[in-house]
């Protein structure tokens, strides 16, 4: 339940402030064109709200709602999410979104787009200039990775060292940003050939066209870095303790069965809970090779942690001028990145990906950390840019296509039209909104 709460908190907290960023870019270009905003909300406020205010001589109400989906910001004269129709039946005035040129009314409606790619952009700069960056470097990682089925299924093997996409070195590998980490992945799926160090040799593996859909919702897992089975920590009431187990012990094996990375463990320890076996040996190195009898309760937990990272980190650092350019870069590679997935949505694999605050939340981290946080706030700033500015419409991409081809044909849609896209729009961001709870209920719920 805590970590539950923990990441409600930030996913609220980030999203809050990712919809007063957006919306302020509208306001902000509204003001600059004098047009009146009637209401600026943080969350809708459906029938009721749970605070408004409006400032002496102002035209802007400003409130908080109770529907968490979201915010807006009611520009007079324009048909939008409110559908308030009864004002376009009226005279258009001077102050209003309608009686302005096409390109202000443009700049009004990407104005939120361009302030989340900003708040972006500013974020990962001002994480590298506070925290610098830190990355793990391929050619020095000597105990390799440990790969999914899939991988093995295509040539991979647990151990291998990556070090080459089509023939171009691979250095970095961001162990610290979940996100960061699918770059490996990305970066095997884009390549046609991946070359790794196995057994001092260099070996080249193919890499099929379908390798991204069929590993798209689980990417993460697709390559782990290969940590050394030594132990760390113990629990001292644990299976491994009262086997006599100790801090830096080696295990080589468990039941018979060789372990040549922590990520054997489980599976050896599931498969001896499958057969009901509760005692078994285990062979650890010590100065010489030691034989051990464990036997664990039914949850089937040895009450070990792993001595930590076997690989050196990389750290950069930068100052605050040079945290700019950095972050800008950052930024794009991200967004790059999510655009480049952004194609398998629409495949019936992909579509099981889309997910609503349960996928997004179980993306923040189980305890709290402002590093991680703030990076997959500048994540989800990104995204959200990338999908308002997509041309559906209700979206601001659906009215900036409309205002585009005013702007070239120099004709204006009818208000009649706008008000069916904008219902057309609504009803397809409905849909988008029932699959991506469903598959949030699938996985967490099953």
């Amino acid at each position: 339940m805590e970590i539950f709460l923990i990441r409600a908190l930030q996913l609220i907290l980030a999203l809050s402030l990712l919809v007063l960023v957006h919306e302020f870019g509208h306001f902000l270009f509204a003001r600059i064109f004098k047009v009146r905003v009637e209401k600026f909300y943080l969350f809708f406020d459906w029938k009721f709200s749970l605070f408004k205010w409006k400032p002496k001589n102002s035209d802007t109400e400003y409130g908080i709602g109770w529907v968490p989906l979201g915010g807006y910001c009611k520009i007079a004269g324009m048909i939008d999410e409110s559908m308030d129709t009864e004002q376009m039946k009226k005279p258009a005035e001077s102050w209003e979104y309608r009686s302005k040129p096409a390109w202000q009314r443009l700049l009004i409606i990407v104005g939120g787009v361009m302030f989340n790619l900003i708040l972006a952009l500013f974020i990962y700069s001002m994480v590298l200039f506070t925290w610098g960056d830190q990355y793990m470097d391929l050619h020095k990682m000597e105990n390799g990775f440990v790969f999914n089925e899939k991988a093995k299924e295509i040539g991979f093997e647990d151990g291998d060292m990556i070090v080459k996409m089509d023939g171009v070195e691979f250095h970095e590998y961001h162990y610290n940003d979940k996100l960061r980490v699918m770059d490996l992945y990305r970066n095997i799926c884009n390549a046609d050939t991946v070359t790794v160090r196995r057994g001092g040799e260099e070996v080249a593996i193919a890499i099929p066209d379908t390798l991204g859909l069929l590993n798209m919702n689980k990417p993460t897992i697709f390559a782990m870095p290969r940590m050394l089975p030594v132990v760390g920590e113990m629990d001292s009431t644990g299976a491994a303790a009262a086997a006599g187990m100790l801090a830096n012990d080696h295990i080589v094996s468990i039941d018979g069965k060789k372990i040549c990375s922590w990520s054997d463990i489980t599976p050896t320890l599931e498969g001896l809970k499958k057969e009901g076996r509760a005692t078994f040996d285990i062979e650890v190195m010590r100065d010489s090779l030691v034989q051990l009898t464990a036997t664990v309760d039914t949850t089937y937990v040895l009450g070990i942690i792993p001595v930590g990272n076997d690989y050196k980190t990389e750290h950069v650092s930068y100052s605050f001028l040079e945290s700019f350019p950095a972050g800008v870069k950052y930024g794009i590679d991200m967004l790059k990145g999510y655009v480049g997935d952004f194609k398998y949505v629409f495949t019936s694999e992909g579509s099981k990906s889309v997910g609503m605050f349960g996928s997004i939340g179980s993306l923040f981290p189980a305890m709290w950390n402002w590093h991680a946080f703030w990076l997959m706030t500048a994540f989800l700033s990104i995204v959200l840019a990338f999908m308002n500015i997509l041309p559906i419409p209700a979206l601001d991409g659906g009215h900036a296509v409309m205002l585009i081809y005013e702007l070239i044909t120099g004709k204006q849609p009818s208000d009649k039209f706008m008000e069916r896209a904008q219902m057309v729009g609504m009803l397809l961001l409905l849909g988008l909104f029932i699959l991506a709870t469903y598959n949030d209920l699938m996985k967490f719920v099953f």
